[in-house]
């Protein structure tokens, strides 16, 4: 198998193969009991099964259901921080949601990357997907899933339409940046570190240089910058990703 074919979802044959991996990885993995475990010997829900048929593959599917950023306790405080957030914004009538929104989507998609977070890291490499693909899966599930949560609370604080939607873009460069770092470090607290930090060097600039936070989200001469950051970014995600795995 290739690495372009591995980057594929599967289908026939080769998913019924895929299958006998995962449950060979299970059976390896049982002998050796940790978290990693427990992952991979449960039984597939509803939310896992339906993945598996969208994605023709129950290995990817089992790959984006284990996603620390998007179990139950992540999501949770993700909706809390920007409900925050929009109670802020009522409040103050600063766009507090588009100043949150980016730096919370910035850390799930960092820790959307394996190593050193997801309890099924190391067995999910016997896979046969490409990390590139179980990457791309995780990143844009994360990522439309807090701009939902971002979107909602932007609406529920009333923000200006220029404002709700103006965080989108500074939104997705902070992603990237987030996403190159841990890549490239192997380490998702590196990516959400960068991440924040990247974040509240450009909100406090731009305080500095026009007297208001929200002009991180709304000043137009930052687009391009942004839409630049985010190609840099993802370009070094993939050039970190681009070793193929071999099937074990």
């Amino acid at each position: 198998m290739n690495a372009g074919e591995a980057g594929r979802p599967l289908g026939g044959f080769e998913g019924r193969l895929e299958a006998e991996l995962v449950r060979v990885v299970t059976e390896r993995g049982a002998a050796r009991p940790g978290l990693a475990t427990v992952t991979w010997q449960r039984q597939p829900g509803q939310v896992e099964r339906a993945a598996g048929r969208l994605l023709r593959s129950p290995g990817l599917a089992r790959a984006l259901v284990t996603t620390p950023s998007l179990l139950l306790p992540w999501l949770i405080s993700s909706a809390v921080v920007l409900a925050a957030g929009a109670a802020a914004t009522l409040g103050t009538r600063e766009p507090w949601v588009g100043l949150l929104a980016p730096v919370v989507a910035a850390a799930g998609i960092a820790y959307a990357y394996g190593p050193g977070i997801d309890p099924a890291w190391e067995l999910s490499r016997s896979l046969a997907v490409s990390d590139r693909l179980v990457l791309l899966v995780r990143a844009l599930a994360v990522f439309a899933l807090d701009a939902a949560l971002g979107l909602a609370a932007s609406a529920a604080s009333g923000a200006a339409v220029g404002i709700t939607f103006g965080w989108l873009v500074p939104m997705t460069a902070l992603c990237a940046l987030a996403l190159a770092v841990a890549t490239v470090s192997r380490s998702a607290n590196a990516g959400v570190a960068a991440g924040v930090a990247g974040w509240a060097l450009i909100v406090l600039s731009e305080q500095a240089a026009t007297g208001r936070f929200a002009a991180a989200v709304s000043d137009s001469a930052l687009l391009l910058p942004y839409l630049a950051v985010t190609v840099i970014c993802v370009g070094v995600a993939l050039y970190a990703t681009r070793i193929p795995r071999e099937v074990s």
